[in-house]
């Protein structure tokens, strides 16, 4: 069934199909048509659920965090300075095995103020302990719905999840997406079974203080947790493409880089015009190449080791920067490298801070620095005084 639908859209009609039992909402821009399109589902009698419109951001989390407590299917959605405000709670719903689903519109955070995209707000929260998935288009935004519940209440994963959508650019962009009936997402998406809830037949003892002497137990089981999500996000996908005939590739998404001396990696849709610079430049006789990042949390080591071997120079183009150092994305993309001692010249493009557009000339640019062996971190498109 093909519908012509925003990401946002999308990503609310796989909630739909997941048959989630609490929708816990707050309006941002540019998140919140996602949640009122639920609710009309839950108007309308489609989706059979709690809709709960709270005062806040940081309510919104709490509630997810209490649904889930009693064996809840559970989602919520925000966006930037929201994000941010859930902050306290994203650590209790991580620290809890609480697996709820959020989605992210990504969107630059203030000051100064900016309604935009840029992907600061989840990237400053990697150390949260969720999950972290970043889609390409509206198809992947609803497609990424469905497996995320199958992903995140798996028994060895049981971890909560962001997908980040980035502001306007997806969340607001019109596509034409395949929805699936209501059978199909039953046979991919099982009955949310957990015995991490709140039960008078079986008690648990849920939220409870851990000292020095056994903290650290817990920490590396959370650890655990979000390793564990590879190898569930291949089984998710490999039953997902065995219903649905659409093929996932799990962490990475890789583009020409065989034989590349240069590779761009990046996150999100400005993927597609890395793509489309590539096609340009191997025209030309340029061996280039792109890698997307589909998942940051877990992050992918050993899939960038084996695609970046050959490798040249490797550029990291990401829509953030860790104030006083680097962009968060080349840090764990240098990391990498190191860990499997693959020696590379590396770059990192900060774009798109506050919704700069992003020009297939810069792109182009960044390429032939790479190919004649630069280092740098630069700012693109920066403007002078």
């Amino acid at each position: 069934m093909k519908k012509f639908l925003s990401g946002n859209e999308a990503f609310a009609y796989g909630v739909l199909r997941a048959k989630v039992n609490v929708i816990s909402a707050y309006p941002i821009t540019p998140q919140t048509t996602v949640v009122e399109k639920l609710s009309e589902f839950v108007e309308s009698g489609e989706l059979k659920a709690e809709f709960i419109h709270v005062e806040s951001e940081h309510s919104a989390l709490s509630a997810a965090i209490g649904a889930s407590c009693v064996g809840a299917r559970t989602f919520t959605a925000t966006s930037s300075q929201g994000l941010l405000y859930m902050a306290e709670c994203l650590t209790y719903a991580s620290g809890g095995r609480f697996p709820i689903v959020m989605m992210n519109a990504n969107r630059s955070t203030a000051l100064p103020w900016n309604i935009y995209g840029d992907q600061r707000d989840s990237l400053s929260l990697l150390d949260h302990g969720w999950i972290q998935a970043y889609a390409l288009n509206a198809q992947e935004a609803f497609d990424l719905a469905l497996m995320s519940f199958y992903i995140a209440e798996h028994k060895e994963v049981s971890t909560p999840l962001m997908v980040n959508l980035d502001g306007f650019t997806l969340t607001h962009t019109y596509e034409l997406v395949d929805v699936c009936d209501e059978k199909e997402a039953d046979e991919f998406l099982p009955k949310f079974e957990t015995e991490n809830k709140i039960d008078l037949d079986n008690p648990n003892n849920l939220g409870f203080s851990a000292g020095p002497d056994t903290n650290t137990e817990f920490k590396y089981k959370e650890h655990l947790g979000i390793l564990n999500a590879t190898k569930v996000i291949h089984e998710a996908e490999e039953k997902f493409y065995k219903i649905f005939g659409r093929k996932y590739t799990g962490l990475i998404e890789t583009y020409e880089t065989e034989d590349a001396d240069a590779v761009i990696i990046t996150l999100g849709t400005i993927y597609g015009l890395v793509k489309d610079t590539v096609d340009d430049l191997r025209a030309q006789g340029k061996k280039v190449g792109a890698i997307r990042l589909r998942y940051i949390r877990p992050f992918p080591n050993e899939e960038l080791a084996t695609a970046l071997q050959n490798v040249k120079a490797v550029g990291v183009l990401e829509k953030d920067i860790s104030f006083g150092n680097e962009g968060t994305v080349y840090t764990n993309v240098n990391s990498a490298l190191v860990k499997a001692n693959l020696h590379k010249v590396t770059s990192n493009y900060i774009a798109g801070l506050g919704g700069r557009n992003i020009e297939k000339e810069q792109i182009v640019e960044c390429f032939e620095a790479l190919l004649n062996g630069t280092h740098e971190i630069k700012f693109v498109g920066l403007k002078e005084d």
